[in-house]
Formats: structure tokens, C-alpha cells, sequence
């Protein structure tokens, strides 16, 4: 089994930061690349950010120089800094990694998603 855990989410005012973790536990073999993305009601799910296991980034151009996708890979994690926070960035944000699984790791890797987390800015 897989699990992809999130946290750091919350109520911010306008202009405010936070910073959202994903912790991928289980069994893994290996990671490819993750990433985040974020469902405001009534949208669709979007891209916010995605990060290579090379660390190579992109970001949605709604985003770009406001948040930084980061991961550590010796604790399976990635992280998504947010600064200049707007009422629009208001949505459920999702973890996404590629995942091989120890138990049939040449069976190649597969898409998994974390729980969400919500992320509300308001004044």
C-alpha cells in the first residue's frame, strides 16, 4: 500500500504564506516526478506545480513567482511554498506523485493522489 499524506493547509489573509508538505509512505520503490494540484468549487482540478526527480520545475502561470515547488527525496516529500497569497489561490490543494511499488516494481509507476488539503484566503 501507498499513501500520499498532505498538511499545512488553513485559513490566510491576503498577502499571507503557507507552506504545504506531502509525505509519500509505504511501499515504495521509487518516486518519478510530483506534484500539486489545487480544485476550487465548481473548476476543474488544475496544475498548480510539478517537480522532475531531477528537480527540474514548472509552475501554472497563475503562480509563477508566488509559489516554489521543492522536494526532498531522501524523505519522500515535496513541498509547496506559497507567498502573496490571493482570495483566488482559495481551493483544495492535492499531492500527485508517479509511484513504483516495491511489490511489482517492473510493472513500472503509477499516478497516486493524496487526501487534499483546503487552503482558504480571506480577510
Amino acid at each position: 500500500q501507498v499513501q500520499l499524506v498532505e498538511s499545512g493547509g488553513g485559513l490566510v489573509q491576503p498577502g499571507g504564506s503557507l507552506r504545504l508538505s506531502c509525505a509519500a509512505s509505504g511501499s515504495i520503490f521509487s518516486i518519478g516526478s510530483m506534484a500539486w494540484y489545487r480544485q476550487a468549487p465548481g473548476n476543474q482540478r488544475e496544475l498548480v506545480a510539478g517537480i522532475t526527480t531531477g528537480g527540474s520545475t514548472n509552475y501554472a502561470d497563475s503562480v509563477k513567482g508566488r509559489f516554489t515547488i521543492s522536494r526532498d527525496n531522501a524523505k519522500n516529500t515535496v513541498y509547496l511554498q506559497m507567498n502573496s497569497l490571493k482570495p483566488d489561490d482559495t481551493a483544495v490543494y492535492y499531492c500527485n506523485a508517479l509511484i513504483a511499488n516495491r511489490r511489482s516494481p517492473l510493472a513500472g509507476q503509477f499516478d497516486y493522489w493524496g487526501q487534499g488539503t483546503q487552503v482558504t484566503v480571506s480577510s
